[in-house]
């Protein structure tokens, strides 16, 4: 099942992908993509209203409407630095012996074709392909052999980063990372059941040159193990999204490293998650 949210910030409709392409409002099933819905069973309960009331849900034109993150606001944003071994070598970091760990502001999270604003001083905004995993239900202390069984689903992120914020002003990564924009996500949450992600190509262009052109198997740590390993450290709720790293040909490791600047285009893609694109803007 694919999931899919759309309309105006901060009043999007819940929508699903039937069959090849179909896209239809939901609305009428009564509940939002959040917390709620997810650890409710909601998944569930929406595949078999679906089977009833799918034919009769009025059609949607994904180019014709704003497309929204495809879960509301999560309680929060976790991601995985230097998970790819090629992007660890290109910015001359070792191997990590555990997964790198970092937040990122739910206030970045915007939809898939949002534009993205380029905050205020900023030197170096950076690109980052990512496969985020949405949690299914609530996870404390996962067995890795267990770990799948709370995810919900997959979806196509945006991870940008400033790196001048992240690197060079001191203290946590998180301020380079939970800039306004900065976690376009989506177009769709595809669950589980259709997706392996041990095995997906990922790319990424700026004004249409590719410079990301990955699969997940060059993952350090795959996703049962991020899973589990997270969930030893805090409880996961259902809709957190963990971003599970980038691979490399991002901006940073260049030669000469190459950042944003108003008025390019970024697009990007998993295999079986859709594309999405975004317009470099200046911040408000």
């Amino acid at each position: 099942m694919k999931l899919f949210r759309f309309g105006s910030p901060g009043s999007e409709k819940p929508g699903v992908v039937l069959g090849e392409n179909a896209w239809v409002d939901v609305s009428a099933f009564g509940a939002d993509y959040d917390e709620a819905f997810l650890g409710g069973g909601g998944l569930a309960k929406l595949e078999a209203w679906l089977k009833q009331n799918g034919s009769s849900c009025p059609k949607v034109d994904p180019s014709q409407v704003r497309l929204g993150a495809p879960i509301c606001r999560p309680s929060k944003i976790i991601c995985v630095g230097l998970n790819y071994r090629a992007h660890a070598v290109e910015t001359n970091m070792p191997i990590p012996a555990e997964p790198v760990l970092f937040f990122k502001a739910t206030t970045a999270l915007v939809g898939p074709n949002d534009d993205l604003k380029i905050p205020r001083g900023s030197e170096k905004t950076d690109w980052e392909v990512e496969l985020a995993v949405i949690i299914g239900k609530t996870a404390r202390y996962v067995e890795k052999s267990e770990a799948l069984e709370y995810v919900a689903g997959y979806a196509l992120h945006n991870d940008y980063s400033e790196r001048a914020f992240q690197l060079d002003r001191g203290g946590q990564w998180v301020k380079g990372k939970s800039c306004d924009t900065f976690a376009p996500l989506g177009p769709t949450l595809v669950t589980r059941d259709e997706i392996d992600p041990s095995n997906l190509k990922l790319w990424l262009k700026v004004n249409d040159k590719l410079v990301q052109n990955s699969n997940t198997d060059d993952m350090i740590f795959d996703v049962p193990t991020i899973v589990s390993y997270i969930s030893q450290f805090m409880t996961l709720l259902p809709g957190d999204v963990i971003s599970t790293g980038t691979p490399q040909g991002v901006g940073l490791g260049l030669k000469p490293p190459t950042f944003l600047k108003v008025g390019d285009t970024v697009e990007l893609g998993i295999e079986g998650l859709g594309t999405s694109r975004q317009r470099a803007v200046a911040s408000d």
